[in-house]
């Protein structure tokens, strides 16, 4: 976007209920950072995008799971998937609010043993969310996607911008870079 920005750390408690919507999850999670990141200097602008991904059929279970990043190669291993990010806009001293979420899917492959072993020697997956990474050897495990592609690597740009020219802030960030 051609934006220069600090990352600041937000220092609260996320909620991330396992029979949460995910949709409302993230969204909620976006807002809760973004009004604590806020709160300092008056006129900064802060926008927030925590990420999960989702899926309605993980293996070896009938019910829907988020996942934060796993803690070993077994958990790792995933089904189809989506992933929602809640994106949150907040500019304290102007009063502004904004709230959004964005959903893309991933089709992965059907995976063998020896496929992931040959994707896990490429990518820590242990470190994503998810457990994989679209831009990193995509190749070996993704069929396909829907959605916004930025959204899966992480931070959805283009709905951060638009978001940012909704709320008045893009041109004044641009300017001001």
């Amino acid at each position: 976007m051609g934006l220069d920005f600090e990352v600041i750390p937000a220092e609260v408690v996320e909620h991330e209920a396992p029979d949460s919507d995910p949709r409302e999850m993230v969204r909620h999670n976006s807002a809760l950072k973004a009004e604590w990141v806020a709160a300092p200097p008056p006129g900064r602008r802060w926008s927030s995008a925590p990420t999960r991904r989702f899926s309605s059929t993980p293996p070896c279970s009938t019910s829907r799971a988020t996942w934060p990043m796993p803690g070993d190669a077994e958990s790792a291993v995933r089904a189809d998937a989506t992933v929602y990010t809640g994106i949150a806009v907040r500019r304290a001293c102007a009063g502004l609010a904004i709230d959004a979420g964005v959903a893309s899917e991933v089709t992965f492959k059907r995976l063998t043993r020896e496929t992931i072993d040959r994707y896990f020697a490429l990518v820590n997956p242990l470190d994503k969310a998810g457990a994989y990474a679209i831009q990193e050897g995509t190749e070996l495990i993704v069929e396909g996607w829907r959605g916004s592609y930025t959204n899966i690597v992480g931070l959805p740009v283009e709905e951060n911008e638009t978001n940012l020219t909704r709320c008045g802030l893009y041109g004044e960030l641009r300017e001001n870079h």
